[in-house]
């Protein structure tokens, strides 16, 4: 599940200025505790070409290609691998154009898929970011490339990574949204756990469309898995 926050890249700097590491955190968790888009992913590791030929002959449209570098960054305070949390800057090139984002994760939520909240923002300057970041003490963990093909099906956003050091990758994506409500309403628990599985549901469906079994879905991050490989 991603929670997508966007938030105003210059006040969220002045916040980390002014405040501190111990601050960022604290700000972040908050952004994710708001209600908004969700979305469950399901990812597998497959061999890409018989998926486009099923991709094309259900008639899904082809996005776009761009080309991925994330950065993950540990914090002063705690091990990001032990909390399962993640903080990234990423460094995105879509044709002649690069754009930057930064990027928290939050635990997952989910047992049955890599469900969990996220905030977003756009940066203008990813090496002032950076800078910024090592300042408060975050330090730069280990870096993921990879090359992203995006189709959409039904809904769905479909995904065909191909991850430096890793290999290929299938990940489907399904969104939903849901009425923003305080953060402890038991009315809003209820009606995210009913949407999160009915998007699961959904998503396993187009999956099982694609030629791929959801059972044998991976959870763990890419970052994770290249991690281990070292």
């Amino acid at each position: 599940m991603c929670v997508y926050l966007v938030v105003s890249a210059s006040y969220l700097v002045y916040i980390l200025i002014q405040e501190g590491a111990d601050e960022i955190d604290g700000l972040l968790y908050a952004a994710c505790s708001v209600a908004g888009m969700y979305e469950v992913e399901l990812k597998v590791e497959t061999a890409h070409e018989s998926v486009r030929e099923r991709l094309r002959s259900h008639g899904a449209n082809r996005v776009e290609t761009v080309t991925q570098q994330d950065t993950y960054y540990d914090a002063p305070d705690r091990s990001f691998a032990n909390t399962d949390e993640a903080l990234r800057i990423r460094s995105e090139i879509r044709g002649d154009e690069t754009v930057t984002m930064l990027t928290y994760k939050g635990p997952l939520v989910d047992a049955d898929s890599k469900t969990r909240t996220e905030a977003e923002t756009t940066v203008e300057d990813g090496t002032s970011m950076a800078d910024i970041l090592t300042g408060l003490g975050y330090e730069p963990a280990a870096t993921v490339r990879k090359e992203r093909e995006y189709f959409t099906l039904d809904d769905c956003t479909i995904t065909l990574d191909a991850v430096e050091g890793l290999g290929e990758f299938v990940e489907v994506e399904y969104g939903i949204e849901v009425e923003s409500k305080t953060q402890h309403s038991d009315s809003q628990l209820v009606e995210s756990e009913s949407d999160i599985e009915a998007a699961r549901e959904r998503a396993e469906d187009v999956m099982g469309q694609l030629g791929l079994d959801s059972s044998e879905q991976i959870r763990t991050s890419y970052l994770e898995l290249l991690l281990e490989n070292e």
